[in-house]
Formats: structure tokens, C-alpha cells, sequence
């Protein structure tokens, strides 16, 4: 493996001027295709096979009137009892009115004719029904929604326009371009040199430009979800800077060792890429791991992701390499370049550089004294990263899990504004009502149960109130609002679901199925939360299993994977703290606590167990390389962190600042909650866990930790990560001094 990526790194770089006008051509081609064939996506999450995605099915097909997106307009008076008066009557019709003729929609419901009206007199709830899904609405039916009611807010009414329609898409605004920013900062520090910073930056950014514009040119044929892209984004542009970096790091150590520029970066593609390779594959397999839990927007949002990674692999193995050869020695500091042998132009033959004295090694760096302060005391510092991530994950066990309801939109929007009004005037279960769907074989039969039906839900525990029957043009299906006493994200909520179910579940005349934006996310959780398990064992297997094939070692994956489920429980307890209970809350300008986004644990494993294993490849390669070439346990362990740390650390703070970039430069709450925990998640793991426990256990382990059974070690294929194929390559090509 690392002779043929040297090859291909060395052809990269002789070929240079093809190579970039190839990845051009590509790039300018998907941009075309993603602004000519991109599709909409979707803001809802559907999950086929459940209860309550059943129940919209048969709404689409049997009620269609029915099984489009709704709305409801809140409305407040001035002042109590101001709804009984004539003239506050007519300035609710009006409204009425209004939302009626809006574009898209069916029609509004008079609340004065069901009663929807607080027993105070103050409030009134306008139910609005569009024609097709939430999806489907676009920005100007929306926007003609949201103006409803202008007229009477200018007399000192409150009008706030919510419910499901206003489920749009989350927007990516150019804030975001501080991370960028804050990773172009680092790369300066981390070179010393604006050359390499500014070649590592590009090729990131090529790659991300073709990931992303290749996930909008399939969009049209694929259905995204709104969050799909923006993780694709941000683990696309964290990735492709970090691959670009290690590889332009080791090409930089190959210059000041007296190589050509092209026998430099052959080798730096030979080591540093066979990890980039194996690293990336690792994200790959988690992203796309996502699939076997069998929920289709998740599939999607994995798939995408692991689409931009790949492509970033591409990118970093064969541009990387052509603009290197365009930057020569300018990627170096300008001190260090008069230090550098003369060596053959890259165009040239490379030359023998067998016998040339190379620089003596700088040791004193800060990961070489790091390495030995960590494998003097490694006893302690192993039992004190065990308890402090321990302690870390304390709150993980009251992790709750939901789709977001409105209750947690910023504030001063929309949603929110319609969702406190209707929870001050009516109570919180008004915000998330359930539907029940009778559907009979025939008029009489679903008419027989439908009374049926109504009595067993109002005796259900929680259940605050059930309206009255709305039938299909044909009178075969039947459509019940309940509404509960507590929230849509409350527990006893959660409750009140499984003991209507259950209660209805004897009716045999008809069938009988719970749905609403509640019952769904409640559905979406479980479904999740058992899918999990098999997630975890099969991603970790997987990979486990591909970095014994890379490190020919039993108890370095292992190591690997044990760690890994420590920096998951210490990010799940740190993100439940803040996003849940609200501890520090305001630092990231959360304005509600509430649970957490259901799909976070299992998409944040996939993503956050091939980011800490690209940490892994990184580090413990380099051991792997010296320990193969002949230093010993200790000093290899030393060696591989004096080497690496730099790398790691930068690449460490520019995922960090991409992610961070998502939290704080974005209002949409799921965002936010997926951003602070992947960058929680990339410090806790490259800094605690890679870089302080990892070096701490391999001392302890010594030889040991290379230990593989000789059966084992003859079945595996040789990928050959440390390059020793690669050095036996090499000094065949060199001609033998007379």
C-alpha cells in the first residue's frame, strides 16, 4: 500500500498541471450539475413501519384534505373578555379571512365555531390547513403565512403564526466562515509559513466545493434532509483540512531531511497517506454504518457525510500532492529553507540522498517533553483521565431524547412566539396535539367506532380534552385531535402515547392508529434507541477489525475502541449538562434546555468514533513505523507523540473551530446541539484521551502492545502503513556505492 501511494504521490507532483485541471474540471462540472438539477429538502423525518407513519400514509391516501401540513395562529386581545365583544369577534374573523385566501392553503377554521377559545376571553386559536406537506410549502406561501394578522397587531393585538409549516430548512449564513478563519490561523502557526497554510486551506476547500456540489447534483434524485448538507459541510471541510495537514506536515519533515521536492512528497503519500487512507476509511465505515439501522433520513445524512470524506481522501492523496509540487520550498518557513540541501528540481530524477547527512533531529520540542513527562508518570495520569472523564459523564443516564418541537425554537421567531402565546392561553399540550385515525372498510363501520374510540381516550390518564370527529368525503376514515395535559417533549407525554395505543387496541371493526408531529418523534426515539446497540457493536467491530489490519496488534484496536466509548460518555454527559439541563447555557446561546435531538447518540458515534480513530491512525502509525524500524517499546511511544502532537493539535483546534463555527453562528438548536457535541467530543478525545491516556497505556503495555498470534499475523494481508515495503522499494532503487 504505501509503494503505491508513493507512486501516486510522486506522479501527482510530476504531473501537477493535469492533475489540478482535472480536479477544475470536476469541480466546475458538479457546480454546474448541483445549480441545474438540485432538488429540494425535506424538514421532515419520516419512519416507515411505524405506528404513526402508517397513520400518514393512510391519511395521504384516504383523507387527502387531511394529510397536509398544518398551522396554527395564535391569537392574544389587548385585554380579558375582549373575544366576547363584537368588535373583538370581528377582528378574529378578519383573520380568519385573511388565512383562508393565503396561496396553498385548503382553508382556517373559525375558532368560535370549536371553541377554541381561552376561557378567559383573551386568546383564540385559528387552525390553518395547507394542501401538501411542509415540504412542499415554499418561502413565499410561507411568508404570506407568517404576515397574517398585521392589521391587528397594529391595533395592539398579538398575532404569532406556528405549527409545523414553518418547519423550514436551517440556513448555513456566512458566519460560519469565522471556523475557516480560526483553521486558516492555526495552519500559519502551526507551519510558520503562509505558502503551506494557504495550499493546505485550498485543498480543503476544493475538496469540500466538490463534495458539497456533488451532494446537490444528486439531490434532485435523492430526497436530503435540511441537516443532511450542513453535516456533510462540516465534517467535509474538518476532514479535508486535517488529511491536508498531516500530509503537507510529513512532506515538510522529508524537505528539511535533504529530499527533492519529489521524492518528498512520494514518501510523505507513502506514510502520512497510507494513514489518511485508513483514517478516512474508518470515518467511512462509521458514517455509512448509519445505513444498517434502516431509518431512510439517516441513511441519507450518513451517506452524504461519508460521500464529502471520501472525496476528501481523493483530494488530500492526489491534489495535495500536485500543489506541493507547485509551492517547491516555499513550504517551509523562510528560515529554514537556506537550511535545506540543494537537491534536483521536482521535474528531475530524484536523487541519492543515501549518503547525505540529514539535520540532526530537534528533540526538545513540547510533544517530545509531553511524551516523557506522560510515560514517567503513567500510572497516575491513567487513573486521573479515568476519573475525570468518569466524572464527566455523570449526567449521560438522564439523557432524554425528542424530535425539537417549537418550544425550543430561538426566541423572537415565529414558531416560538406562536408556541408561548398558545401555552400561556391554552396550556402546553395545545402545542403538540395527537391525531387518532379510524379507518373502517366501510361508513357504518367506521361511524360504529368512532364512539368507541372517543370514550376509551378520554378515560387515558393525561388526556385533557378530545374534538369532536372530522370524516373523509366518503365517511370511511375519521380523524380525532387529542390533546394532553403536558407537553410535546414531556415524559408523561411519552407515557400517554403507549396507553392510548393500548387502549384502542381492542377494536376489531376498524383500525385504529395514533399519529401527530408527537407521536411521530416519539417514535422516531424508540426506533432509534434500539437500533443503537447494533450500531455500536457493528461500527466498533468493523473497525476494530480494519486497524488490526493496519497496526498487526490485538490490544491496540482494542485500546482504541475502549477509549473511543470513554470520550462518547464524558461528550453525552458535558452535552446533556448544557443542552438538557442547562448548565452554561447562554455561552452557547441556547435560549430552552430541552432533550436532545433523538438521532444525536447514534449520528454522533458514526461520526465521532472515525474522528477519534483518525487521531489513532495518526499518532499510533508513527509508533508503529519506529517500533517496526527498530526503537524500542518506550521510545517508540515517545518518537510517535514528539512527532505527531503538533499535528494533532492543530488539527485538533481547526475541527474544534469548524464545529465551533455551527454553534455559535447559528440559531437552529439541532445544529447547535450537533456542533458542541462533535467539538466537545474532538477536544475531550485528542486531547485526554489520544494524546495524554494513549501514550500512558502504550508505555504500560510496552512490546506487549504489538502483540499478534502468528496464525493471525500470517491470515492478515501486509497493507504495509509504516512503509517498511516502501524502505525495501527504496533502497533497491538506489545503486549499490563501489
Amino acid at each position: 500500500m504505501a509503494t503505491l501511494l508513493y507512486r501516486l504521490g510522486r506522479g501527482a507532483l510530476r504531473r501537477r498541471r493535469l492533475v489540478v485541471a482535472i480536479w477544475l474540471v470536476v469541480l466546475v462540472g458538479l457546480g454546474l450539475a448541483a445549480a441545474t438539477l438540485r432538488g429540494p429538502t425535506a424538514s421532515n423525518f419520516t419512519m416507515p413501519g411505524t405506528e404513526s407513519q402508517r397513520a400518514l400514509d393512510l391519511l395521504a391516501e384516504q383523507f387527502p384534505a387531511a394529510s397536509g401540513a398544518t398551522g396554527t395562529i395564535a391569537v392574544k386581545a389587548p385585554a380579558d373578555g375582549q373575544l366576547a365583544t363584537p368588535q373583538g369577534q370581528a377582528v378574529v374573523k378578519e383573520i380568519v379571512q385573511e388565512a383562508g385566501t393565503l396561496p396553498g392553503v385548503v382553508g382556517a377554521v373559525d375558532p368560535f365555531t370549536v371553541g377554541a377559545v381561552s376561557p378567559d376571553g383573551r386568546y383564540a386559536l385559528v387552525q390553518v390547513q395547507f394542501a401538501t406537506g411542509s415540504d412542499e410549502v415554499d418561502d413565499t406561501q410561507r411568508a404570506a403565512y407568517e404576515r397574517v394578522g398585521a392589521a391587528a397587531e397594529a391595533q395592539g393585538w398579538q398575532v404569532a403564526s406556528g405549527g409545523e409549516v414553518l418547519n423550514a430548512e436551517p440556513e448555513v449564513g456566512s458566519t460560519e466562515a469565522i471556523g475557516v478563519l480560526v483553521a486558516a490561523v492555526v495552519l500559519v502557526i502551526t507551519f510558520g509559513s503562509l505558502v503551506a497554510a494557504g495550499m493546505t486551506m485550498l485543498n480543503a476547500l476544493i475538496g469540500v466545493g466538490v463534495g458539497m456540489a456533488g451532494l446537490f447534483a444528486l439531490s434532485s434524485v435523492v430526497e436530503l434532509t435540511s441537516t443532511a448538507p450542513i453535516l456533510a459541510l462540516m465534517l467535509g471541510l474538518a476532514v479535508g483540512i486535517d488529511y491536508s495537514l498531516f500530509i503537507t506536515s510529513r512532506h515538510r519533515q522529508n524537505l528539511l531531511e535533504g529530499l527533492p521536492p519529489d521524492e518528498a512528497v512520494g514518501r510523505a503519500v507513502g506514510t502520512a497517506g497510507s494513514a489518511v487512507l485508513f483514517a478516512g476509511a474508518t470515518v467511512v465505515i462509521a458514517l455509512a454504518g448509519l445505513a444498517v439501522v434502516d431509518i431512510p433520513f439517516l441513511t441519507v445524512m450518513g451517506l452524504a457525510a461519508a460521500g464529502t470524506v471520501t472525496v476528501a481522501v481523493l483530494v488530500a492523496l492526489t491534489l495535495q500532492p500536485a500543489l506541493l509540487g507547485f509551492a517547491g520550498r516555499k513550504v517551509l518557513p523562510r528560515r529554514l529553507r537556506s537550511a535545506v540541501a540543494d537537491a534536483p528540481d521536482a521535474d528531475g530524477p530524484a536523487g541519492d540522498t543515501a549518503g547525505e547527512a540529514a539535520p540532526a533531529e530537534d528533540r526538545s520540542g513540547f510533544g517530545f517533553r509531553w511524551a516523557r513527562l506522560i510515560t514517567r508518570f503513567r500510572v497516575p495520569v491513567i487513573l486521573v483521565g479515568l476519573l475525570g472523564l468518569g466524572l464527566l459523564a455523570v449526567p449521560a443516564p438522564d439523557m432524554r431524547l425528542a424530535l425539537p418541537d417549537a418550544g425550543t425554537a430561538p426566541a423572537g421567531s415565529a414558531a416560538r412566539m406562536s408556541n408561548d402565546l398558545i401555552t400561556e392561553g391554552f396550556g402546553p399540550g395545545f402545542t403538540g396535539r395527537l391525531a387518532v385515525v379510524v379507518a373502517g372498510d366501510s361508513p357504518q363501520a367506521t361511524a360504529a367506532a368512532v364512539p368507541q374510540v372517543t370514550a376509551l381516550v378520554q378515560r387515558t390518564d393525561n388526556v385533557l380534552a378530545v374534538s369532536p370527529p372530522q370524516l373523509s368525503p366518503d365517511g370511511r376514515t375519521a380523524l380525532l385531535d387529542v390533546i394532553s395535559k403536558t407537553g410535546p417533549t414531556d415524559a408523561d407525554t411519552e407515557t400517554l402515547v403507549h396507553d392510548i395505543r393500548d387502549s384502542v387496541g381492542g377494536i376489531r371493526d376498524a383500525d385504529v392508529l395514533l399519529t401527530g408531529v408527537t407521536a411521530v418523534g416519539i417514535d422516531v426515539s424508540e426506533k432509534l434507541a434500539d437500533a443503537l446497540p447494533v450500531y455500536l457493536l457493528l461500527v466498533v467491530g468493523l473497525s476494530v477489525l480494519l486497524l488490526m489490519l493496519v497496526f498487526r496488534s490485538l490490544l491496540v484496536p482494542v485500546k482504541a475502541a475502549l477509549g473511543f466509548l470513554l470520550t462518547v460518555a464524558a461528550t453525552f454527559g458535558i452535552t446533556v449538562a448544557v443542552f438538557q439541563q442547562g448548565h452554561l447555557a447562554d455561552l452557547v446561546g441556547l435560549d430552552t434546555p430541552g432533550p436532545l435531538i433523538s438521532f444525536l447518540p447514534i449520528l454522533l458515534i458514526g461520526i465521532l468514533f472515525g474522528l477519534a480513530m483518525d487521531y489513532e491512525v495518526f499518532l499510533v502509525s508513527r509508533m508503529r513505523e519506529d517500533f517496526v524500524h527498530g526503537d524500542t517499546a518506550r521510545q517508540a511511544t515517545i518518537n510517535g507523540m514528539g512527532h505527531g502532537a503538533r499535528v494533532v493539535t492543530a488539527a485538533a483546534l481547526i475541527m474544534i473551530s469548524v464545529f465551533g463555527g455551527f454553534v455559535f453562528f447559528l440559531h437552529d438548536p439541532v445544529i447547535k446541539s450537533i456542533g458542541f457535541a462533535l467539538a466537545i467530543g474532538v477536544a475531550i478525545d485528542a486531547f485526554v484521551v489520544r494524546m495524554t491516556i494513549v501514550p500512558a497505556v502504550m508505555s504500560l503495555l510496552g512490546s506487549r502492545a504489538w502483540w499478534l498470534p502468528r496464525w493471525l499475523d500470517r491470515a492478515l494481508p501486509n497493507v504495509d502503513i509504516e512503509g517498511e515495503g516502501l524502505r525495501a522499494h527504496l533502497a533497491d532503487r538506489t545503486p549499490t556505492p563501489v
